[in-house]
């Protein structure tokens, strides 16, 4: 993986993020708090850039599980204003509506849009940008629910691969119960981004990195992995399909 210095990299961001609210003259920020590293991350780097006065943690469970004690955990060890939306009846109410039942894949992506709304319903309300929390490795794998959890003013973590996030995060003094947590969006019960992903972080962010950042052969990937090609075909095939996730709707020109 790349070499980076975590101090600068904080501080890039923090600056990043001052800059943006400031050239919106928005008031402050707020960000869907989930209990896991990256709404963590990006929340401690919220506030280290605005002061807690200016950050609102949304946590907004369909189901009520450890992970809901975690974003608690986040807001009241930053000390921000955090509000608890149950979006289970919202959800609910909703999928009645459709006069059909959605697998759990597409019950998921529900669950994110509505998040979204709900985030955006309080940015408008206060005057605030919402701050996203995907990083470069989901970013680039699309592994996030399009107009959903990839719907935001501004995505601090997004040229950071979920590896480098997990640096940033210690440095920051994320509680580490939360930075050993095994990844998960929260969509179904047991759900884990690895498991769903079909390939731990680590191996693909080093897969990403060389693929995508270095524009190196699959072969010499492959060899210096000591992966199989077919490893690294599977990650360059997550990236191709997911490439219109990527870029606002496009049409044909005339």
């Amino acid at each position: 993986m790349r070499t980076l210095d975590f101090n600068i990299v904080v501080n890039t961001i923090t600056d990043f993020i001052r800059e943006k609210v400031d050239e919106a003259k928005a008031s402050g920020v707020v960000i869907g708090v989930s209990g896991g590293i990256d709404s963590a991350t990006t929340s401690y780097l919220a506030v280290r850039a605005l002061g807690k006065e200016r950050v609102l943690g949304l946590i907004m469970p369909y189901y009520q599980n450890r992970d809901v004690e975690d974003a608690k955990l986040v807001c009241s060890s930053l000390g921000i204003e955090c509000r608890e939306i149950s979006i289970k009846p919202i959800v609910d109410s909703f999928v009645i509506q459709l006069g059909f039942q959605p697998d759990k894949r597409s019950l998921g992506n529900i669950m994110a849009r509505m998040r979204m709304v709900l985030l955006y319903a309080h940015a408008n309300a206060k005057n605030y940008l919402v701050l996203g929390t995907s990083n470069r490795s989901e970013f680039l794998t699309g592994y996030f629910t399009k107009w959903g959890d990839g719907a935001s003013d501004y995505a601090p973590l997004i040229n950071l691969y979920k590896t480098e996030v997990w640096e940033v995060a210690k440095l920051l003094g994320v509680p580490e119960r939360i930075i050993e947590k095994k990844p998960t969006a929260g969509l179904w019960e047991g759900q884990t981004d690895e498991d769903e992903l079909g390939i731990s972080y680590r191996l693909l962010d080093e897969i990403l990195w060389r693929l995508v950042d270095l524009k190196m052969p699959k072969e010499k990937i492959a060899e210096e992995l000591g992966v199989s090609i077919e490893r690294v075909e599977y990650v360059e095939t997550l990236v191709k399909k997911s490439e219109h996730k990527r870029r606002l709707p496009t049409g044909p020109s005339f």
